[in-house]
């Protein structure tokens, strides 16, 4: 009999500990669908509150953004101000350089002909000084030639020297043969005109200009009009 009892005893125990845990899950099952729902409520409210206050945030931002673009598109064209200034300095630069690059150009031209224009003053000068030493050496022999050769020296036009031969002619002594001597630019002797012409002048000429000898040009002058002379008399 207290073997039946206890059985009794263990078996309400167990029904009352399945009645517990019905309870108990139930109890529990019943908060935890509470939680969830005010939970998923919270989370709603939250995101509600959130996208309202990034709404108004946008919108309070918004002109901020537009003054960042205008900022942005003023920059890019100032820009494009400093990069047109900047192509046209350097345009500036290449013009004064070419423009430093022709004028020592010129400069050195300039330097160039003052250079040549000295040496041909020099040269100049020093055929004038030759012309002269060889006007001299004809006025010098001149005196000479007309006492012992009847021969007559003028100055002519163009700084040119004539020379004017007498006794020559037998038949007429003082029929004048006449030779016209000038210095080109050369500094050489020319021959300008010879009357009556003779058919060696230019061999005369040359022969006067390589030995440079004066007296000897005139000598043979006289002698060819001499010669020639005499072949029209016979």
């Amino acid at each position: 009999m207290g073997n039946a009892q206890a059985e009794d005893e263990v078996a309400l125990f167990e029904r009352d500990m399945k009645e517990f845990w019905i309870q108990f899950k139930i109890s529990y099952g019943t908060e935890q669908n509470n939680q969830t729902s005010a939970l998923r409520d919270l989370c709603k409210e939250t995101l509600e509150a959130l996208s309202e206050k990034w709404s108004k945030k946008l919108k309070e931002e918004d002109p901020m953004i537009d003054k960042i673009h205008e900022y942005n598109n003023e920059i890019l064209q100032q820009s494009k101000y400093v990069a047109e200034k900047e192509e046209q300095l350097l345009e500036i630069k290449s013009k004064l350089n070419q423009e430093e690059e022709q004028q020592k150009n010129l400069t050195d031209s300039i330097q160039e002909l003052k250079e040549e224009l000295m040496k041909k003053m020099e040269i100049k000068s020093s055929k004038n000084k030759a012309a002269k030493e060889k006007v001299e050496q004809v006025s010098k022999i001149k005196t000479l030639f007309q006492e012992h050769l009847a021969l007559e020296m003028r100055r002519i036009p163009d700084e040119q020297l004539q020379f004017i031969f007498r006794h020559i002619d037998h038949k007429d002594p003082d029929k004048p043969y006449m030779c016209t001597l000038s210095i080109n630019e050369q500094g050489d002797y020319e021959v300008t005109s010879c009357t009556p012409p003779l058919d060696c002048i230019a061999e005369l000429q040359l022969k006067l200009r390589e030995t440079n000898n004066f007296s000897a040009f005139v000598a043979n002058i006289r002698k060819a009009f001499t010669t020639l002379s005499y072949k029209q008399s016979a």
